[in-house]
């Protein structure tokens, strides 16, 4: 009997890691408010973010892939990544994509003291704020607590992590990436995927097999700050 039991909970365990259920991310955001996930609307649009760009290696070629099947992203920008691909962020913003903060090196924020995370967002946000207005940041790691989420409020930003992420830092398969993204999308969907050297080349794979299928579907790919103009729950809150 405690066999069975066991077993359940560790398939529904299983279930809402790798479906990461809309209900669940709600539940989420009521206790630990200031973070979203996925806009509440019905219209079928969706947003792709990347996080990590620039890299010399692999963000042209996504915006390549973006441009030729005319889709937007937001782009989680690292700072410290900018000074030697500026010409590719001022194509980013060129073709319309948004550009967020990722903080100015891919380490856990959440391990930052409160004033050393103060001081890190602004930092990040002087380099990238050159390019164009920044609404969004996203934690790196995905991890957050309150502080945070507070600094990062005062600073103007909303924060956002997502609800479709293919765990592509761990799981190395495009394979994967591209099921688990067919499978998990609903209006309102925030994808995540990753930039750079093995993770961006197979976001590439993902990208080139996932968008013509969603377009097909009658999805449109936003920016997060279009996303969200179409919430009507946050209406009066944003920005």
């Amino acid at each position: 009997m405690l066999y069975w039991l066991l077993l359940i909970i560790f398939a529904g365990f299983i279930s809402i890691l790798f479906f990461q259920p809309h209900w669940i991310l709600a539940i989420i955001e009521l206790l630990i408010p200031g973070v979203v996930y996925f806009a509440k609307i019905h219209d079928n649009l969706i947003a792709l973010t990347i996080d990590d760009s620039p890299h010399s290696d692999t963000t042209q070629i996504l915006l390549n892939i973006l441009r030729e099947n005319q889709v937007k992203a937001t782009f989680f920008i690292i700072s410290n990544q900018v000074f030697a691909n500026e010409a590719i962020i001022q194509t980013m913003v060129t073709d319309g994509h948004e550009l967020g903060n990722h903080m100015t090196e891919d380490k856990p924020s959440i391990k930052l003291s409160p004033e050393e995370f103060a001081t890190d967002l602004l930092e990040a946000h002087s380099v990238i704020s050159r390019f164009d207005k920044i609404h969004w940041f996203r934690p790196a790691s995905g991890w957050y607590n309150s502080e945070m989420l507070k600094t990062a409020k005062k600073n103007g930003y909303r924060t956002a992590l997502g609800s479709v992420f293919p765990y592509d830092t761990l799981i190395e398969s495009s394979w994967f990436a591209v099921n688990y993204i067919l499978f998990n999308i609903r209006p309102g969907s925030i994808i995540v995927l990753h930039d750079g050297n093995s993770r961006g080349q197979r976001t590439v794979k993902t990208l080139i097999k996932i968008l013509p299928i969603l377009k097909n579907r009658g999805y449109k790919f936003v920016t997060l700050s279009e996303l969200f103009t179409k919430d009507n729950s946050i209406s009066g809150q944003f920005f």
